[in-house]
């Protein structure tokens, strides 16, 4: 009898293979190995008399007729303590372990490693008591994963049953045996490690309406563009716009626990760099290295572009395993536009009917399958006080559109999933204003839902009382009457038009050239907490406000107030630290002093 089990290649294109002798038995997104090589590939195609698949690795001088293996099962994570602070390629080998064992700095094809250390010992303390009753992603117990991080060990999401047993406080390997649930007189045993298939999102009870800012310190983000934790974000930009940098500051200063960073198809080079960042740069939170609450996966431009296809759903299938504990987790993946290269390719071997600039027709389903596992969720289990938990996704996509042009597919389509957009402009780059981001092209969706919470943080000045959401919408007024301006002010020159259009001139180009423009690398200016945000933003609305009763006089706004106080004012973002606020209210005095007619 011939094992069902096994099959033979019939046909070989680049990474794709066909298969002959599995079609009864395998299912689509099964993983197959080719036994010889041991090259690890997925099921995408199944027909009557054969399937295809999509091989993970190489196939150069894969040989037909060679033997497949079905192996029943789909790609799937393994999730347990040693994810934080590790680095995986797209399909989950651990990139360290792999170096530290061969002594090579790249992949040898058909190479095997378990995902996650079967040797480490990690300290657990129980949490459930014996004859407790369990549900999936209630707490077993707890592993201090890193400094930062605790790691909450979580009853698997479809099992369920009473605690019979529970292993004491005291090191464990991930495979050791934990705990027994025992269900209609039937007991089962499990670890610490837990897996699941990329392709299927983990269950919750329900989504929450987003509620909290995701805190970035980037004065342009946290005032006129927002992203609410569970958000979607697109950072479309050219070549030097800044988009490394941009991901880079969020991954270190926004308030999410854990940071999932999904290098997808980025040059070798750029993602060494970014992981030397990581590891050396100094969470602000703890005192520990960022790398401590970070989840590096590095699939580089050289690596095959199966694997790049799937490196996105691996790193949101780890970000939902963290969810489940309670964690905010932020995902960062860069860039879409080369994973979305890795569907055309595989599309184009496959010789599907391509759609605009051959990208394949189930692009924009492909892309929304990733962006919509984004959310606020309540979580299926309770957290350690027996209470309904809640955790979130956040999710920010570069995208590297050829020629910085943003009606090309993949923009185009990210536009219309996402929430919030931040268009990254080349001649704001080229000016040195950086963050570039573009204050008419780009939009946020969050800001009704979160002004509450800002509202709640308000410093309450009695001299300009307004809310963070009013002078959101103020600037915004600003900055657009400015831009109307621009062509008059071409025609007839600044110095011929009215007073208070001189004025909203003057104002505008004070906030951009201090408000919105922000260096990464300053001590003081690359983090700006809200209270700093709302002063510094107070201080250029009582400015103007006090310059339109100036004027409103005959007076000439220039005349009246301090050029001291104005290059004050300019120096707010990179002169006054957080804590100093003082010196904040200070200036609004001084403005109060000087221009009170």
């Amino acid at each position: 009898m011939i094992d069902s089990n096994i099959g033979y290649i019939s046909a070989i294109n680049g990474t794709l293979i066909n298969i002959k002798g599995l079609e009864g038995s395998t299912r689509i997104h099964d993983l197959i190995k080719i036994s010889n090589h041991n090259i690890l590939g997925e099921v995408i195609h199944k027909y009557s008399d054969h399937v295809v698949a999509q091989c993970f690795e190489s196939t150069i001088n894969v040989k037909l007729r060679e033997e497949v293996i079905d192996l029943q099962e789909p790609l799937s994570m393994e999730l347990a303590p040693g994810l934080i602070a590790n680095i995986f390629d797209g399909i989950q080998r651990p990139l360290e372990m792999i170096f530290k064992n061969t002594g090579v700095g790249e992949l040898s094809r058909g190479i095997e490693f378990p995902s996650l250390s079967r040797n480490k010992k990690w300290h657990f303390k129980p949490m459930s008591k014996i004859n407790d009753l369990l549900n999936g992603g209630d707490i077993i117990g707890t592993v201090q994963e890193t400094l930062s991080i605790e790691h909450k060990i979580l009853v698997p999401p479809n099992a369920s049953g009473i605690l019979c047993y529970i292993a004491e406080e005291g090191d464990y390997k991930i495979e050791d045996n934990l705990y027994i649930l025992k269900k209609d007189d039937k007991e089962v045993s499990y670890s610490m490690i837990q897996k699941w298939p990329i392709n299927i999102k983990r269950p919750f009870v329900h989504r929450i309406n987003p509620y909290e800012p995701l805190i970035t310190g980037i004065r342009v983000i946290d005032l006129l563009f927002p992203i609410a934790k569970g958000g979607t974000v697109a950072i479309p930009g050219g070549f030097g716009t800044g988009k490394t940098i941009l991901q880079h500051s969020i991954a270190k200063w926004c308030n999410a626990d854990v940071i999932v960073y999904i290098g997808c198809g980025e040059p070798g080079n750029e993602i060494a760099d970014i992981l030397k960042q990581f590891i050396e740069t100094i969470d602000p939170k703890s005192g520990q290295i960022l790398f401590d609450r970070v989840v590096f996966i590095a699939n580089t431009s050289n690596m095959p572009v199966s694997a790049r296809e799937a490196s996105l759903f691996s790193g949101i299938t780890i970000a939902e395993y963290y969810r489940d504990m309670g964690y905010d987790v932020a995902v960062l993946a860069d860039s879409t536009s080369r994973w979305a290269e890795s569907l055309r390719e595989i599309s184009g071997l496959l010789e599907e009917m391509p759609a605009e600039e051959g990208y394949p027709a189930y692009l924009p389903s492909r892309l929304s399958s990733f962006y919509e596992r984004a959310g606020v969720v309540q979580n299926s289990g309770k957290n350690r006080s027996k209470e309904e938990s809640t955790g979130s996704i956040t999710i920010l996509g570069t995208i590297s559109p050829p020629a910085g042009d943003f009606s090309e597919p993949v923009t185009a389509i990210t536009k219309r999933l996402v929430q919030t957009f931040w268009a990254l402009d080349p001649k704001l780059a080229y000016l040195k204003h950086y963050p570039a981001i573009n204050w008419l092209n780009s939009y946020s969706n969050y800001a009704e839902y979160i002004s509450e919470w800002w509202s709640k943080k308000d410093i309450n000045w009695d001299d300009i009382e307004l809310n963070w959401f009013e002078c959101r919408r103020e600037i915004n007024e600003i900055l657009s009457k400015e831009n109307d301006l621009k062509y008059l002010t071409q025609l007839a020159g600044e110095k011929n038009l009215p007073l208070n259009q001189q004025l909203i001139l003057y104002i505008a180009n004070m906030i951009k050239n201090g408000f919105l423009i922000q260096s990464a690398f300053d001590d003081i200016d690359k983090f700006t907490d809200y209270k700093k945000l709302l002063g510094f933003i107070k201080i250029l609305l009582l400015l103007y406000y006090k310059g339109l009763e100036v004027v409103e006089k005959g007076l000439i706004f220039e005349d009246v107030v301090d050029e001291d106080l104005i290059n004050e004012i300019l120096r707010i973002g990179s002169s006054i630290p957080d804590k100093d606020f003082r010196k904040i209210e200070e200036i609004k005095e001084k403005i109060l002093t000087q221009l009170t007619i």
